[in-house]
């Protein structure tokens, strides 16, 4: 057993380090609103630099604004064990997506200060920008350049709809940073997140082991039929697009409950035209979302799906095409990371349950350049990308202990 074994975080302090944050963009029904690269982003940015440099880590901004804390090691040939999120907002997001990632690392640092435990690792706290891609597209901007899965310049040149690019935005706000993107060593990431979903509050565990992230793929689906009058013409002459596409939104939430426990499925988008009360729709265009935590799985529902649409458009007398918007495949977390997770809330008395990731995070793309795992914690309801999203102060401050477990046993201490 080390001097390290029996210390904890300090659970009321991350409560309310989150709360301060929270009241950066908050919003009436007590959500927050902080978009990437605006001045509340800006403040939020300056409100957690300022805490990191008051625990004594060194700060660094690269040049596509992923923020670094870093802690020194007592051996500086290691690379460093790095922890994070981010801390941009949905529209109307809540106070724990992303924000409880970048502050459970921050309190892993304070933890250890507190302690004047120091590890032979370094260790990293990082903030990566426009996670969520609500302003800027693509989603997870500042880790997939990191990464080198984003071109910089291109992202630099990426605008909002009122024309704003991201590289003169990064420079207003002052986190156009000087260091260069993805040229700093990571030996491993960890991640620690709020689930957004509603596993683990319905199986009763307050640990998420993530194995991995679901891949998925949006598509555009578009229905064309014949625009007709809905009086002169008889049903069995008509082309009604929004039928046929009816039945295809049924045959996307089939497929999925086919392929269980892994397959998701959503129609999300749905626009018809003309959208007129007496006339038959001639168009319809929706989204498909599909996802699976394997390839093989994406590819059986991707291949059901274009043969549901090809039986609709014969059986319906319309034409259905497909396009692709966006793909991701499938990520699988390193195993003795998922482990380290494991054993962690092992040795702290929790019952983990090991689980894959429905939602994409910055995570994905880390596991690209550097062996990585994710912590998933409890929200209530399920419910994330919301105002009302809510989770419990003890089950953030498990999280939050699991991290600083996993966070030593890769740094050693």
């Amino acid at each position: 057993m080390t001097a390290s074994d029996g210390i904890r975080v300090n659970g009321a302090r991350l409560w309310d380090s989150l709360m301060q944050l929270a009241a950066v963009g908050a919003t009436p029904k007590g959500g927050v609103r902080r978009l990437a690269l605006t001045d509340l982003d800006r403040e939020g940015r300056d409100l957690v630099t300022g805490w990191m440099r008051e625990s004594g880590l060194t700060v660094s901004v690269d040049r596509i604004g992923n923020i670094f804390g870093r802690r020194p090691g007592t051996d500086p040939s290691l690379p460093p064990i790095m922890a994070g999120s981010h801390i941009d907002t949905q529209p109307s997001g809540g106070k724990f997506d992303g924000n409880y990632g970048v502050l459970a690392a921050l309190e892993v640092v304070r933890t250890l200060e507190d302690h004047a435990i120091r590890t032979a690792a370094p260790l990293e706290v990082a903030i990566w920008t426009n996670e969520e891609g609500t302003r800027f597209q693509p989603v997870m901007m500042g880790s997939g350049v990191f990464a080198g899965v984003f071109d910089l310049d291109e992202m630099l040149s990426r605008a909002d709809l009122e024309g704003r690019r991201v590289g003169d935005e990064l420079r207003r706000i002052g986190y156009a940073g000087p260091a260069p993107c993805g040229q700093r060593p990571v030996g491993a990431y960890f991640e620690a997140h709020i689930e957004q979903g509603p596993i683990l509050e319905d199986t009763g565990h307050v640990i998420g082991a993530v194995g991995g992230v679901m891949g998925l793929r949006w598509l555009q689906a578009t229905v064309s039929g014949q625009d007709a009058h809905a009086g002169p013409t008889p049903m069995h002459l008509r082309r009604d697009a929004l039928l046929a596409a009816s039945g295809l939104v049924g045959e996307v939430n089939r497929i999925a409950r086919e392929h269980a426990p892994a397959g998701r499925g959503t129609v999300g988008y749905f626009q018809v035209k003309p959208n007129s009360i007496n006339v038959v729709p001639g168009e319809v265009v929706f989204s498909v979302d599909i996802r699976h935590a394997t390839t093989e799985g994406l590819d059986a529902m991707e291949a059901a799906l274009r043969t549901a649409c090809q039986a609709t458009g014969d059986g319906h007398a319309v034409r259905v095409a497909l396009a692709d918007i966006s793909r991701f495949a499938p990520t699988v977390f390193d195993a003795s990371m998922i482990q380290s997770v494991r054993d962690a809330a092992g040795r702290l008395g929790m019952k983990h349950l090991d689980m894959v990731s429905g939602a994409g995070h910055d995570a994905v793309y880390l596991a690209r350049i550097a062996p990585t795992a994710m912590i998933f914690v409890p929200c209530e309801g399920g419910i994330s990308h919301n105002e009302i999203e809510n989770a419990r102060p003890e089950h953030l401050e498990a999280g939050c202990n699991v991290l600083l477990q996993a966070m030593l046993g890769q740094a050693g201490a």
